[in-house]
């Protein structure tokens, strides 16, 4: 789950991480009286919303006075901000971080994530802050620095001091910037975190160390333990197809293409997805519909994917397991029959009750393709999808 800036610093402020004072703002008028409130020589006006490259795209202004930040919220309220994160169709800003602003001595990269190939908290940091990190990891590999944490220890005082030297951090500041490594690990431990990124992390010009930007964002399985997190979700910035698919616990990603895509099981999606696009078609999702899932979630999965208008046509893959083909079949057969089904549909069944599963989309009437393998399931949907808009199957 994904949180604002505005939410992350207020966690982060919690844990003694030193951040910018600051306030949301949802009006014009509310942004001046923040303004008015913090004492500054300069404020900035942030655009929330869940994505990154507001700064590039026009949604972070530096205002010099109270009324200059009540113009720049009329300005940025109520506008759709596409970054390189948002897609073509963007994100509306309804919600405006107003903060001091701050005298920038020198900016950093630092970060944390759980490393799944060491299975531990890996710390990352870079001299070169207020970048892409990937950027960075790509140019000048030199400059990434990568500590692994010991779980049974945690982020050990002499890990983060060994940090702060390797990225630069002056003399003077190496205590501050220790303490704000150890505070900023407490958090993403205690909050249950996927990443927690500070970038950047800047140096003053009147030598603190601050979290100038914050991305926190939280393992979905960790939830049950933080309502106070569950709280601060914004469904706004969260696609409806998406929010949908969450209440019925099923795994739904939108993507840019036409053909809807149902499976079960994380890695088969992958392998599904690859293969489309083998046979040169785009996947318009990743539906997940995991392994134990009943009629009624298939239905809902199904027409979770005939909702999507760009879908041109459907592909079913499903290994059955203890996820049984008789149960995917009747699902779909179910939400055809209800919402009409008037793009081609191509199912692949293997694994358990196969033959039952077959029978009972034999026994439909309805025009279903069946496959024998994933490759014949992909070349077939892609053939019947270009067919459909009048091209050639590649």
């Amino acid at each position: 789950m994904n949180i604002h800036e505005y939410q992350g610093k207020q966690i982060l402020r919690k844990y003694g991480v030193a951040v910018p004072l600051g306030y949301v703002a949802f009006t014009p008028e509310q942004a001046a009286e923040a303004a008015k409130s913090i004492q500054s020589d300069t404020w900035v006006v942030k655009a929330q919303i869940h994505a990154g490259g507001r700064g590039k795209a026009g949604g972070v202004k530096v205002a010099r006075t109270p009324d200059q930040v009540a113009a720049y919220a009329k300005e940025l309220l109520g506008k759709v901000l596409v970054t390189h994160q948002t897609g073509p169709e963007g994100q509306e800003i309804k919600r405006l971080l107003i903060e001091e602003g701050s005298d920038i001595e020198k900016e950093y990269y630092l970060g944390l994530i759980l490393d799944r190939n060491s299975s531990r908290i890996t710390v990352i940091a870079s001299s070169e802050g207020g970048v892409d990190i990937e950027e960075v990891a790509s140019k000048s590999p030199e400059k990434i620095v990568r500590e692994q944490v010991d779980p049974l220890i945690g982020l050990a005082s002499f890990q983060a001091r060994r940090i702060a030297y390797d990225i630069g951090i002056p003399d003077e500041q190496i205590n501050q910037a220790v303490k704000f490594m150890l505070s900023l690990y407490r958090v993403f431990v205690e909050k249950d975190c996927s990443i927690a990124e500070i970038n950047p992390l800047v140096l003053t010009r009147t030598g603190k160390i601050l979290a100038l930007d914050a991305k926190l964002n939280f393992d979905d399985n960790g939830l049950y333990r933080h309502k106070e997190i569950l709280d601060l979700r914004d469904i706004d910035e969260e696609d409806k197809k998406e929010i949908e698919a969450s209440e019925y616990g099923l795994n739904y990603i939108a993507l840019d293409g036409n053909i809807g895509c149902m499976v079960n099981g994380a890695g088969l999606a992958m392998a599904t997805m690859d293969i489309v696009k083998s046979f040169h078609g785009n996947p318009a999702n990743f539906l997940d519909v995991g392994g134990g899932a009943s009629k009624e979630k298939v239905e809902a999965a199904f027409r979770l994917i005939l909702s999507d208008s760009n879908v041109r046509g459907i592909l079913v893959n499903i290994f059955g397991g203890i996820m049984k083909c008789d149960v995917i079949a009747e699902g779909i057969v179910a939400a055809t029959e209800s919402v009409g089904l008037n793009v081609p549909l191509v199912v692949r069944l293997e694994g358990t009750n196969v033959a039952r599963g077959k029978e009972i989309l034999r026994r439909s009437g309805l025009d279903i393709k069946s496959a024998a393998t994933m490759a014949d399931a992909a070349e077939k949907i892609v053939l019947l999808v270009n067919q459909a808009a009048g091209g050639v199957a590649k």
